[in-house]
Parts: C-alpha cells; structure tokens; sequence
C-alpha cells in the first residue's frame, strides 16, 4: 500500500512539473501567461458575445461593439486563461442530455426533492404542442446548461391526472428554484409567462428569478450594516460591479452554496458616496470579495481565479466543502492508487487483472467502512469546535499560492482528460519497467511467468485447498475435522493416475517437532577413544554374535528398530504404528553405541528429550544409520523419528508420507500416549 501511495505522489508532482512546462512553452510561443490581463478593445465582436455567454450576461440590445466591450468591463476582469477556455468551450458544442420524465415519481424525485440546483421543464399538455419547438429548445438547454441547470420534458400523456392536480392544461416552461436561503430548503415552481418564445427571452427570465435570491445593497448605509453585521454565515462572498443584476454564473453559484455562503451583490451604479468602501479595502470595480472570519481575500489575484462559474466553484469548495466533496475525493484518490496494482504486479497478464479486480474490491470496501464512523462522528452534538477548526484549516491553506496552482491544474487536466489517461499510463509503464528491471536482479521466476502458466499455477493451488489442508494455516499438532474417514477417501481418490497430484505446500515441514538427540552416561571423545581401543578384542565376539543374529532378519524388519527401556517405556506395537513392515516380537537387544568412535552396551538413550507423542526409535530407516549423539531428529505426525536432514529431503522431494507407514506428513494423527507401568506386589 505506501508503494503504491509513493507512486501516486511520484504521479501528481509530475503533473504539476508538466503543467508549468506547458506554461512556459505557451509563454515562449505567444509571449503571455494565462494570469495575463486581456485588453477588450483588441478583442473582435465575436469573442466579447462568447465572453459575455459564459459569464452569463444578456446582450441581445447591444448591437455595438462597444456596448458589448463596455459590459465586460463592468463584469470582471479578463486574462488569457478565462479566453481560451471560452473560446475551446464554444468551439466543442458538445450535445447536452435532456431528461424525460415517465410520471410524478419521477418528477417529484429529481426535481421537488432537488435542494441545491435549478431545474427548466417544458411541460407538454395533452394534444398539445410544445411551447417551445425543437430547434429552440435545444438551444436553451445548450446556453442554460454552462450555468448548471439542469433541464427536462414532462409529456402530460404519460401522467395526466398529476397535470391536472397540477394545472397544467396548456404547454407552458417551469423553473425550480429554492426558496429560502437553508441548506435542504423547500423548492417553489414558478411558470413562464411571458409572450416572447425566444431564447434571450427565456433567459433573461431565468437569471431574474435566481438573481432574486442574492441579497442586493443599493447605499453606503445599507453596506455598512451588512458588513458589520455577524450572523450564521461565516464565509461571504461580495460584488462590487456597476451592473443591473448579477451575472448567471454568480446567481447559479448562490444556489449551489445555500447554507454554505452567502452571495450578496452591491450595486454602485449610482453611488455619489463611495468613501465608506476605501474604509474597507475596495479601491476599484468589479471587485469579487470574499469576507471570512480570517481576513479579506481578493478573488481573481492568483493563477486560475478566472470570472467564469468552473473557476468560482472548484474555489468555494476547496474553502467550504461538504462531506460528500471529500469522499469523491477520497474515492478518487484511493481508486488511483489501486490502479497502480496494474503496473507494480509481474508476470501473467490475467494475473496483473485479477489482483487489480481483488485490490479494487479491497480498497473501496475499506474506504466505505472507515467513512461510517467518520459520519457518526460527525453527527455529535459536541464537535461544533472541531468542525469550525477544520474549515478554519481549509480556508488557511486554500488561500495560498500553491493552491491556486493545485486548482488551476485540476481544471486543466480535467478538461483535458486524454492527457490525464495518457500520463497516468506512462507514469505506470515507467513503474512496469523499474519493477520488472528491480525483479530480474532478483532473479525472480515470476517475471517471464506466461498466462498458461500462472492458470496452471492456480489451478493447482485451488485443488490442493479442495483435497487438503492448507498446513500453513495451522500449526502441528492441530485438531482438525479432516482427520476422519472421509478425508482419507478424498486422499486415495489422489493416489491413481486418473487424477492430477495436487501440489501440497511444503511451509508445514518448519511445524515439524525438532530436537537433539541425548545419551544417558555418553563420556568426552578422549575416553571414548580409549575405551574403544582397550576393548577392540573382547567386542569382536559381540559383534559376530551380533551379525549373525542381523543377518537372520529379514529386509523389511530393518526398516524399524525399536526396543523397550525397562519395563514402563513402550516398544513400537501394533497399537501405535500402523506399519505392516514392523515385527512387534518381544526381543531384547542391547543398543548400540551412540557415540561417534563405537559402540558399547552401557550406553542408553535419554528418552525424556522426546516429545511424548513420538515413538522410540534408534535408527534412521531413510539412510539406515544410528542416532548419534548431539544429532538433530525430526518426528512426524505418525509417531516416527528421522534424521531432520534426511526426512526434510524427503519430504521436499515431493513425498508428503512417513516413510514407514506412509501416514501423511501434513495430517495428524491421534497422539501416542505411553501405557503407565503395572505395578508388581512383592511377595510377602
């Protein structure tokens, strides 16, 4: 996850290093920067309407050029950057959607239940023609959708007892707009009654009913008041402009904020007295003021702070965004870090997809669960305080250089998104090609694995769960269901060729008890040496005696050489191994040497090393030599004890079974427990 985070980070640096590339390549070749005043006089007729089109201004009755040049001016002012994203803008023409509504339901759930937008619905009366023809409606979807209404069509056919509940009886046009000024208000509907179907006139009724809801001041007095006046809001925002009404974009932006900001507008066009403004800090107009309890902000002074409503909004939200901004973001972030997964994970192409479906799935799935607390936590009464100190935060450290430049990227690639998916994509092949380079060094296998491969791989690794158990999930000794009949069904079903050998972990081997093997009374070398040398003669008779008796036995005896130690330790029995080459004959046979010089009859095992589970052995059968003293044993499940080096080999070799009783490695057996001696009454 921090790799995948870092390479997320590496990312959005080097979108910011490439954007101020491209500053200074548009620089070097134009001569200006996108922060650069533009002088409307040199500006044609067409690019000052297409100005004043985005910033939502009426110039139907303004046939001069200057007239058009004089409005906006009053508006703001204009830089390079707000120009080129007009003009692209204009150039796209990009079709809008239109909804159409199938009943009330519908109706009420978009539109009546909509708290912060503004809805335009053309009503269709039965047997009645739109108000509004095709052509005409078109185009004010087109010019109303820059601002953010929305819009729709309501066919009185497919609901007419709604419409006449309603009365509407004839075509006419609805606006939704909020009523009051509260977050989650009431909605009221207001019915278009004027007589010209045009679309300047359509909209200019439009922007009059949401400039309604902005609060306007006319008088130094009456700004004085507002201006010094504390209420609920704590974040205003003012404009100062010689203008009839506000633009669109700022009473589209009203609705949007309700019970975030306040939107108010100070119209000074007739102002004699404008001393009381120089008290506050606005020397010219149109200003764009913003009033937080921290100070006055300037709004249109750094890079990105265009007139335009993209602009005014990715601003307002980095100062006061809801809870819903900041889980899109997060959820944004988090789905570009698990995508990451695409380029870190070598080998198989399905495989990079399936752990890339596994991460997203993963990720989201906590992103959602660690966002539930955070809303309940939310919702207590008692974090008033912590609330105003986190947007407090915000507003710090939104109202800095470099985050203009963070905003102005991000309206940038977000209307480029062909350049974001294609440095996103190089920056991940760049991440592929390290991560492949890093894992070559490493001589990883995994690298040049092919997609048949890794099927395989997988295959085998889900009939291996499906016919045993994972070891690595469970430490021996483990009680477990699979030990019954059953199981040893399943196993012999794997034994006949008609079926694949599933491909068994081998991580349970470290599981495995392990211990030194000790003899009772065993001497230093330097004694045993000589002791071996004093009776070298008397033990040749011994050992003929030995080896004619050895030579009687058959080769299956040999795989098993157990004896009891007095009367309470146990021997290998029918009982406790369930090998059908053990001979469980009552011989006594003295054992032999222990050491590393020779063999003696005194010298015994020291049995109380051994778990209690194993069975008392003295000889390997993997490479039929004793157990020497000092010598690293390794027991299986079984009962029975090996050489560690001689059993792991085994079992890495791919036998999973003891190799007595071919009991399976992995799977426990019911424990050996040793019988308590009988106690003998001495005759009296």
């Amino acid at each position: 996850m921090w790799v995948k985070l870092c390479c997320l980070l590496l990312y959005f640096l080097a979108l910011f290093v490439l954007a101020r590339v491209f500053e200074a390549v548009a620089w070097y070749e134009s001569g200006f920067l996108a922060t650069q005043l533009v002088d409307p006089v040199a500006l044609s007729f067409r690019k000052l309407r297409t100005i004043l089109e985005c910033r939502g201004l009426g110039h139907s009755g303004l046939p001069e050029k200057k007239d058009v040049r004089e409005l906006v001016e009053k508006s703001g002012d204009l830089m390079e950057g707000e120009l080129y994203s007009a003009l692209k803008e204009e150039e796209a023409s990009e079709s809008v959607s239109s909804t159409n509504f199938s009943g009330e339901m519908h109706f009420y759930e978009l539109v009546e239940d909509t708290k912060d937008g503004i809805w335009l619905v053309q009503v269709i009366a039965n047997d009645r023609s739109p108000l509004v023809g095709k052509v005409h409606w078109e185009k004010v979807v087109k010019k109303v959708s820059r601002f953010g209404i929305r819009t729709g069509t309501f066919n009185c056919s497919s609901d007419p007892r709604y419409c006449r509940r309603r009365g509407w009886l004839k075509s006419t046009l609805i606006m939704s707009v909020p009523q009051t000024s509260t977050s989650k208000g009431k909605v009221m509907l207001k019915e278009y009654s004027g007589r010209r179907i045009e679309v300047e006139h359509i909209f200019k009724w439009i922007t009059a009913h949401a400039a309604s809801r902005i609060k306007t001041i006319y008088n130094s007095e009456h700004l004085k008041e507002e201006w010094n006046k504390s209420d609920q809001y704590r974040v205003k925002i003012y404009l100062f402009a010689n203008l009839d009404q506000p633009p669109a974009f700022f009473s589209a932006l009203s609705v949007k904020f309700t019970g975030r900001v306040e939107f108010i507008f100070v119209n000074v066009e007739n102002w004699d007295n404008k001393s009381y403004m120089a008290e506050i800090g606005i020397y010219k107009t149109p200003s764009y003021i913003l009033r937080t309890p921290e100070g006055i902000y300037r709004y249109g002074n750094n890079t990105g702070e265009f007139i335009s409503l993209r602009a005014m909004d990715s601003f307002l939200r980095s100062l006061q965004p809801e809870v819903n901004d900041l889980f899109v973001l997060s959820l944004v972030l988090v789905n570009l870090m698990a995508w990451m997964d695409l380029f870190i994970t070598q080998g198989a192409t399905i495989k990079r997809f399936v752990v890339l479906i596994s991460t997203l799935g993963t990720y989201n799935s906590l992103l959602i669960i660690s966002w539930l607390p955070v809303l309940g936590f939310l919702q207590l009464p008692y974090l008033d305080s912590f609330y105003e100190y986190s947007l407090k935060l915000f507003r710090y450290s939104n109202t800095t250089t470099l985050a203009s430049w963070v905003r102005a990227d991000w309206m940038f690639y977000s209307s480029h998104p062909a350049l974001f998916l294609s440095t996103y994509l190089g920056h991940g092949l760049l991440i592929d090609y390290f991560e492949k380079k890093r894992r070559r060094n490493n001589n990883t296998d995994e690298v040049n694995a092919n997609n048949l491969e890794w099927l395989s791989s997988l295959w085998d690794w889900y009939t291996s769960y499906l016919f045993h158990p994972i070891a690595s999930f469970q430490h021996f000794p483990f009680d477990s269901d699979w030990d019954e009949d059953p199981d040893l069904f399943l196993e012999r079903l794997a034994f006949p060729d008609l079926w694949l050998h599933p491909l068994i972990p081998t991580d349970y081997i470290k599981n495995l008890p392990m211990w030194r093997f000790k003899c009772l009374g065993v001497h230093s070398d330097e004694e045993m040496l000589e002791t071996f040398q004093d009776s070298e003669s008397d033990s040749d008779t011994e050992n003929k005696e030995v080896f004619s008796s050895e030579r009687d036995v058959s080769e299956d005896d040999e795989l098993t050489v157990c004896h009891r130690h007095g009367a309470g330790e146990p021997r290998c029995s029918a009982e406790t191994c369930s090998n059908r080459y053990c001979h469980h004959e009552p011989y006594e046979r003295k054992a032999r040497s222990y050491g590393s010089h020779g063999t003696t009859g005194d010298v015994e095992p020291d049995w109380s090393a051994w778990p209690s589970e194993m069975l008392h052995c003295t000889e390997c059968v993997v490479c039929l030599e004793n157990f020497a003293s000092g010598c690293l044993l390794m027991g299986l499940p079984c009962g029975h004890v090996f050489h560690q080096n001689c059993i792991v080999m085994w079992l890495a070799g791919g036998r999973h079974c003891c190799p007595v009783c071919r009991w399976a490695s992995y799977k426990k057996k019911q424990p050996y427990t040793h019988p308590q001696p009988l106690s003998n009454d001495s005759p009296s």
